[in-house]
């Protein structure tokens, strides 16, 4: 007998197409299971949210040599040129090679150095497939400038102006950036997703406590009866990367552990998330504190590690960056995730001008902005650790998602920028004296939650056990 045909026993019609985002888990579960759920067992399990991985780096680890680098940088200008060639400004950019005195141009091209005047101007030296060249950006253009200081090596970007013969005078500057028309797009149902980042399993001060008041609350076993009923909408659980404290990843960390095996904190890991609600799908990926290569795209984890956690029926576990859909139905087109780490953030949050004046690394949202109009989330060479791939640069962020997620910092924030929901996830262990030292702020035990039919974001306080604007 068919599934469907056991649903139609218990007065259960529903649209083949429900199965159709079954992981081998989850089709088990069910095959298995359906003649002992209960019916309020198998109403949650029929309702739980539909999750798709679009992409998810799986590439062989491969040998590489000096010219994967090129191929890599080559493959990064032709994806964004690509971008930035749907303005109408940049449609037909001249090559470099080919540019002549005193014409109009428009070229796209990677940043190769930038230095500024002893007069205050700003002079890219800019490159493509057939050369380079310097591009001026006067200190009389006020708006030139301030869009230059913020400016980083290796991105794409595109100018427009005057030829000089050896130097382009600019007039504009454009980054690939998120298109204006970039809809927010909002659920037709009451639906909620959470969002968590750094979760440090293994940490001697792991908040224990305030972790199981939050499977309490997914469970309403816990809160206000407002805060039950929102609990039972709860469809999506994504965390973004560091699972565990991991081994050796700073200076004197063995001092923060109480757990110093890593398959020992993956294993604690799993035996706190499989009492999350099955119906609830966990999307996950990596971080820098995983066992596992560091550089980006960093793999799924590995089973010998993760055999308990990779068992788990809801699990679904991508790389680090990764693009998921999720809750698409016959009549809504699902939202795109994309979930990054974000070892960048770092960088960024130290170099580029405003957002230093602004707050730095304590300011994430300014960060996964700058990332977003710059359509890569690491473009500058030694903002991360990475390996060149010749056939596509796979940090580019090709498609503009609905949600963008991310951690590292161990700062909860949250803005909207074009229709895309920014998070920045918080932590559940206290501030190091590794962060101090890095100027790290850290706010722990903030949870975001997102209400996918108004896309309003509240930040759950879990520390005070009350909501928190």
């Amino acid at each position: 007998m068919t599934i469907i045909e056991k649903l139609l026993q218990r007065d259960i019609l529903v649209d083949p197409s429900l199965f159709e985002n079954l992981n081998d888990q989850q089709r088990k579960q069910l095959e298995t299971g359906i003649d002992e759920f209960t019916d309020e067992e198998l109403e949650a399990f029929l309702n739980r949210g539909s999750v798709e991985i679009l992409w998810s780096y799986t590439k062989k680890p491969a040998k590489r040599s000096y010219q994967d680098f090129v191929g890599h940088f080559n493959r990064r200008l032709e994806q964004i040129g690509g971008i930035l060639r749907q303005r109408q400004e940049l449609s037909a950019p001249q090559s470099i090679a080919r540019l002549k005195a005193d014409q109009r141009v428009a070229i796209i091209g990677i940043v190769w150095e930038k230095r500024e005047t002893k007069n205050g101007h700003i002079i890219l030296e800019l490159e493509d497939q057939t050369g380079r060249i310097n591009v001026l950006l006067s200190k009389n253009k006020q708006e030139l400038i301030d869009q230059g200081k913020d400016i980083m090596l290796d991105e794409v970007i595109g100018i427009s102006g005057q030829c000089g013969g050896d130097i382009v005078f600019a007039d504009n500057i454009y980054f690939p950036d998120v298109p204006v028309t970039h809809e927010l797009k909002k659920s037709p149902d009451d639906t909620f997703a959470i969002f968590m980042s750094d979760l440090h399993f293994g940490n001697k001060d792991f908040f224990y406590k305030e972790f199981d008041f939050f499977i309490k609350w997914l469970h309403g076993k816990a809160g206000s009866d407002a805060h039950k009923q929102v609990a039972k909408k709860v469809k999506y659980l994504f965390i973004a990367g560091d699972l565990i404290e991991g081994v050796g990843i700073y200076p004197g960390q063995e001092n923060d552990l109480s757990i110093k095996d890593v398959k020992e904190q993956y294993n604690e890991f799993a035996r706190h998330i499989a009492q999350i609600p099955s119906h609830i799908q966990i999307v996950m990926c990596p971080g820098n504190h995983e066992a596992g290569r560091l550089a980006e795209p960093q793999f799924n984890l590995y089973n010998d590690f993760a055999e308990e956690i990779l068992a788990l029926p809801n699990i679904h576990f991508v790389s680090n960056p990764s693009y998921v859909r999720i809750h698409r139905s016959k009549n809504f087109p699902g939202f795109s995730v994309l979930l990054y780490h974000g070892y960048s953030f770092i960088y960024y949050g130290n170099q580029v001008p405003s957002i230093f004046e602004k707050g730095g690394v304590n300011r994430p949202d300014l960060i996964m902005k700058y990332l977003l109009t710059r359509r890569h989330l690491a473009p500058t060479h030694t903002s991360n650790l990475y390996i060149p791939d010749p056939i596509e640069d796979p940090l580019v962020i090709r498609d503009v998602p609905d949600f963008f997620i991310s951690g590292h910092t161990h700062h909860a924030v949250h803005d909207t920028y074009r229709g895309v929901t920014m998070i920045n996830c918080s932590c559940w262990v206290p501030m190091t004296d590794y962060q101090r030292a890095s100027g790290l702020t850290v706010n722990p035990g903030k949870v975001p939650l997102v209400n996918l039919q108004t896309r309003q974001v509240k930040m759950m306080s879990l520390r005070k056990e009350e909501e928190d604007e």
